[in-house]
């Protein structure tokens, strides 16, 4: 009997630690913590995302995302938004706790699954690669410039913008 109330005793104990040391977040919760708090001395990076070339070829885009809300009246997904710039962030950091931070669709595939040893981004609110035509997918600029290497490759520094753009023609934006 003694025993049988030590093992209670000990999974009461067990429970409430395990309870009181959690901290239970619900879905709506994660999404819209503060992920960065901004203060006068952080260093930060701006970043937006924008699809308004699919505007200009929709008739080149697939039928299944010219549903009416997929695409966003003026093509942007996400005005210049200012992030806490951590230490090692890369462009794709960045995107990543954005995305998420703003219920924005994103599918990407890691940098152990291609021969280029970096991530590669495959969509972004529900725009994948050739879904606007046959030259389609997404590219980053660094502060206006096309970097040289991918975007978990490449890292940042304190105010830099970085800008995800959908092209339907990228024959003609390396060109």
């Amino acid at each position: 009997m003694k025993k049988d109330i030590l093992i209670l005793f000990a999974v009461i104990l067990a429970l409430a630690v395990l309870i009181g040391g959690s901290e239970f977040q619900s879905v709506e919760e994660y999404y819209l913590v503060h992920i960065d708090d901004i203060e006068e001395d952080s260093e930060t990076v701006f970043i937006s995302i924008d699809c308004a070339d699919v505007l200009r070829h929709w008739e080149d885009l697939d039928p299944a995302l010219q549903a009416e809300g997929v695409i966003p009246a003026d093509g942007v997904l996400l005005k210049e938004t200012e992030y806490v710039l951590r230490p090692g962030d890369t462009v794709f950091d960045i995107l990543k706790r954005t995305t998420r931070h703003n219920r924005i669709q994103m599918e990407y595939q890691g940098a152990d699954k291609n021969a280029f040893g970096t991530v590669y981004v495959q969509g972004i609110g529900y725009l994948y690669e050739f879904s606007c035509g046959p030259q389609s997918g997404w590219i980053f600029t660094v502060n206006g410039k096309f970097p040289d290497r991918g975007c978990s490759e490449c890292k940042l520094n304190d105010g830099d913008r970085i800008e995800w753009k959908y092209s339907c023609a990228l024959d003609t934006v390396f060109s």
